[in-house]
Parts: C-alpha cells; structure tokens; sequence
C-alpha cells in the first residue's frame, strides 16, 4: 500500500537497515502484530525504536501510553515519532526532558483517542440518517422457497433436523431458524 512505502522510503532514507524494519500488515480491529512482538523482544537497553506516527503503538490511549511505558521505562529504550517531532525521547534523557516528552505523549494520544471517537460517532450519524431515508445495509434478503411449508412440517414432527431442513432448501440452519420465526409471528405455530 501507499502508507507502507512511505513509511519504508522515511526509515531507508534515516539509513536504517532494512533487517531493523519490522512491519505487521494487519490494520483496523485485527491488531494481532507479529512483528511488533518480535521487535519488542529483540529490543534493548539504549536501542531506539522509530516509527512514523504514534497510532503504530496502539489502537487507543490506553494501549499508546502502555506501549510507550514498556519501551522507555521497562526496556530502556528510546522513541522517535516521526510525524512528530517533539515525541524523540533520544533528546534531552534528562528528568525535564523525559517529563515534557511525557506530557506530549498524554495530550497527543488523548487527541488521537478522541479522533478516533469523533469519527465512530460521525460515522454512527451517517449510517442512522442513511437509514432514516430508507437505504438498506447488507445483501439482499433471500426469498423463502414455495417448499417451504413442506420442510417446516417435517422439522416440527421431529422428521428432519434444523440442520437438515436448511440444506434441503438450500439455506443454512440459522437462515432456516429465522425463516421459520418470521412464519410463526405471521401465521401462528402452524404452518
């Protein structure tokens, strides 16, 4: 993707060589990173870790700040955000120094953490008024088979399982579980 040769082209031009580059390809709920782990073993007391921007660490303030405790305190290391000039723990280690980089850290991770918010309720907005005016979300609803009344009858004399009943018409068994709860709030239990 666009985003991950920018963010190769910034690290090779720092000179970094390319077997310190750790990337995870997963993005959005699936933050199951790999390489982030891996990088996170290999990396040590006086090692600097560089990233592009501070969402690299986490999905949200909670999990930044957690990040950025593990590798400055617990590891020792240093932090370099690239898009962020004032987040480069390399400079001023000292106690002022570490205390600024750690009030940046807060207030830029809370921004992030309240972005990410604002556009989940932006985009919880546009789905509701979409809605409202009658647009429908998902695939089309599959029309229920003229047989089945038939399967229904079986299923409820015990002759066929709902399992059973879904594949004879074609559907699965929680398709079937469905259609046969749409019969019975319209026609009663009988079919």
């Amino acid at each position: 993707s666009k985003t991950k040769t920018r963010q190769l082209t910034a690290l090779r031009e720092m000179g970094i060589p390319s077997e310190n580059v750790y990337l995870d390809k997963q993005s959005g709920a699936d933050f199951e990173r790999v390489q982030y782990r891996r990088m996170l073993r290999r990396l040590g007391p006086g090692d600097t870790l560089i990233v592009k921007s501070i969402d690299r660490l986490g999905r949200n303030y909670t999990e930044i700040l957690e990040q950025w405790r593990i590798i400055t305190k617990s590891k020792r290391a240093a932090i370099v955000i690239l898009d962020m000039p004032l987040l480069d723990t390399r400079q001023n280690r000292d106690l002022i120094g570490q205390l600024i980089a750690d009030i940046v850290l807060q207030l830029l991770s809370y921004v992030a953490q309240t972005e990410r918010e604002f556009i989940r309720q932006r985009q919880a907005e546009g789905i509701a008024a979409a809605k409202a005016w009658g647009v429908h979300f998902g695939r089309q609803a599959l029309p229920v088979p003229e047989i089945f009344p038939e399967i229904v009858t079986a299923w409820l004399g015990r002759q066929l399982s709902s399992r059973a009943a879904g594949k004879k018409l074609g559907v699965s068994q929680t398709t079937f579980l469905k259609w046969r709860k749409q019969w019975e709030q319209t026609n009663g239990t009988e079919p």
